[in-house]
Protein backbone atom coordinates (compact mmCIF):
# COMPACT_ATOMS: atom_id res chain seq x y z
CA UNK A 1 0.00 0.00 0.00
CA UNK A 2 2.74 2.44 0.75
CA UNK A 3 4.15 1.86 -2.49
CA UNK A 4 0.97 2.84 -4.09
CA UNK A 5 1.16 6.35 -2.39
CA UNK A 6 4.97 7.17 -3.18
CA UNK A 7 4.04 5.82 -7.31
CA UNK A 8 0.86 8.22 -7.02
CA UNK A 9 3.50 11.21 -5.21
CA UNK A 10 6.12 10.62 -8.65
CA UNK A 11 3.57 10.79 -10.78
CA UNK A 12 1.91 14.19 -9.07
CA UNK A 13 5.53 15.87 -9.32
CA UNK A 14 5.54 14.49 -13.13
CA UNK A 15 2.70 16.60 -13.67
CA UNK A 16 3.29 19.26 -12.17
CA UNK A 17 7.05 19.52 -13.63
CA UNK A 18 5.18 19.04 -17.56
CA UNK A 19 2.90 21.75 -16.65
CA UNK A 20 5.25 23.94 -15.74
CA UNK A 21 7.12 23.11 -18.94
CA UNK A 22 4.68 23.49 -20.38
CA UNK A 23 3.39 27.34 -18.99
CA UNK A 24 6.90 28.30 -19.50
CA UNK A 25 6.91 27.22 -23.22
CA UNK A 26 3.67 29.04 -23.68
CA UNK A 27 5.00 32.79 -21.92
CA UNK A 28 8.13 32.81 -23.71
CA UNK A 29 6.40 31.68 -27.29
CA UNK A 30 4.74 35.31 -28.02
CA UNK A 31 8.24 37.12 -27.05
CA UNK A 32 10.53 34.81 -28.73
CA UNK A 33 8.44 35.23 -32.05
CA UNK A 34 8.05 38.81 -31.99
CA UNK A 35 11.59 38.59 -31.56
CA UNK A 36 12.53 37.02 -34.37
CA UNK A 37 10.63 39.07 -37.17
CA UNK A 38 11.52 42.41 -37.70
CA UNK A 39 8.43 44.97 -38.55
CA UNK A 40 7.78 45.68 -42.02
CA UNK A 41 8.97 48.45 -42.92
CA UNK A 42 7.68 51.11 -44.18
CA UNK A 43 5.02 51.76 -41.38
CA UNK A 44 1.97 52.13 -43.43
CA UNK A 45 -0.05 54.56 -41.65
CA UNK A 46 -3.52 56.36 -41.86
CA UNK A 47 -6.76 55.01 -42.37
CA UNK A 48 -5.75 51.67 -44.02
CA UNK A 49 -2.60 51.33 -41.82
CA UNK A 50 -3.82 47.66 -40.87
CA UNK A 51 -4.71 46.22 -44.16
CA UNK A 52 -0.97 45.38 -45.11
CA UNK A 53 -1.28 43.14 -41.95
CA UNK A 54 -3.23 40.52 -42.81
CA UNK A 55 -6.36 40.09 -41.15
CA UNK A 56 -7.16 43.91 -40.77
CA UNK A 57 -10.72 44.34 -39.30
CA UNK A 58 -11.61 40.46 -39.11
CA UNK A 59 -8.67 40.27 -36.52
CA UNK A 60 -10.99 42.35 -34.24
CA UNK A 61 -13.98 40.06 -34.79
CA UNK A 62 -12.33 36.59 -34.91
CA UNK A 63 -9.55 37.56 -32.77
CA UNK A 64 -11.23 36.90 -29.36
CA UNK A 65 -13.46 34.00 -30.69
CA UNK A 66 -9.98 32.52 -31.32
CA UNK A 67 -8.81 33.28 -27.95
CA UNK A 68 -11.60 31.69 -26.14
CA UNK A 69 -11.15 28.97 -28.77
CA UNK A 70 -7.10 28.75 -28.20
CA UNK A 71 -8.28 29.01 -24.55
CA UNK A 72 -10.57 26.01 -24.23
CA UNK A 73 -8.24 24.01 -26.30
CA UNK A 74 -5.52 24.45 -23.60
CA UNK A 75 -7.92 23.90 -20.85
CA UNK A 76 -8.99 20.73 -22.54
CA UNK A 77 -5.56 18.96 -23.28
CA UNK A 78 -4.78 20.17 -19.25
CA UNK A 79 -7.41 17.99 -17.96
CA UNK A 80 -7.15 15.30 -20.14
CA UNK A 81 -3.14 15.26 -19.25
CA UNK A 82 -4.35 15.58 -15.32
CA UNK A 83 -6.96 12.36 -16.30
CA UNK A 84 -4.44 10.39 -17.96
CA UNK A 85 -1.91 10.71 -15.65
CA UNK A 86 -4.34 10.25 -12.49
CA UNK A 87 -5.07 6.82 -13.72
CA UNK A 88 -8.94 5.42 -13.66
CA UNK A 89 -11.35 6.43 -11.92
CA UNK A 90 -12.80 4.31 -8.74
CA UNK A 91 -16.09 6.54 -8.01
CA UNK A 92 -17.88 6.43 -5.22
CA UNK A 93 -17.56 3.98 -2.50
CA UNK A 94 -21.03 2.31 -2.45
CA UNK A 95 -23.77 2.97 -0.12
CA UNK A 96 -24.87 0.31 2.31
CA UNK A 97 -28.15 -0.73 1.52
CA UNK A 98 -31.19 1.19 3.45
CA UNK A 99 -33.11 0.41 6.70
CA UNK A 100 -36.44 -0.86 5.77
CA UNK A 101 -39.80 0.15 6.92
CA UNK A 102 -40.17 -3.17 8.98
CA UNK A 103 -36.62 -2.55 10.24
CA UNK A 104 -37.65 0.68 12.15
CA UNK A 105 -40.59 -1.13 12.96
CA UNK A 106 -38.65 -3.77 14.46
CA UNK A 107 -36.41 -1.21 15.99
CA UNK A 108 -39.06 0.68 17.59
CA UNK A 109 -40.23 -2.38 19.25
CA UNK A 110 -37.17 -3.53 20.69
CA UNK A 111 -36.81 -0.56 22.43
CA UNK A 112 -39.75 -0.15 23.55
CA UNK A 113 -42.16 2.67 21.98
CA UNK A 114 -45.04 0.39 20.46
CA UNK A 115 -46.37 -2.28 22.33
CA UNK A 116 -46.93 -5.78 20.57
CA UNK A 117 -50.30 -5.16 19.47
CA UNK A 118 -49.34 -2.15 17.45
CA UNK A 119 -46.22 -3.51 16.23
CA UNK A 120 -47.92 -6.29 14.99
CA UNK A 121 -51.12 -4.02 13.55
CA UNK A 122 -48.32 -2.07 11.68
CA UNK A 123 -46.29 -5.27 10.24
CA UNK A 124 -50.38 -6.33 8.71
CA UNK A 125 -50.44 -2.78 7.22
CA UNK A 126 -46.76 -2.64 5.75
CA UNK A 127 -47.94 -5.76 4.00
CA UNK A 128 -45.55 -8.56 6.09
Amino acid sequence: MIEEGAGAGRRTKAAILAFGAIGAGAALAPALASAATPPPEPYEWGPHMMWGWGWGWYGMLFGPLFMILWLAVVIAVAVLLIRWIGGPWQGAAPQPPSRTPLDILKERFARGEIDKEEFEERRRVLGE
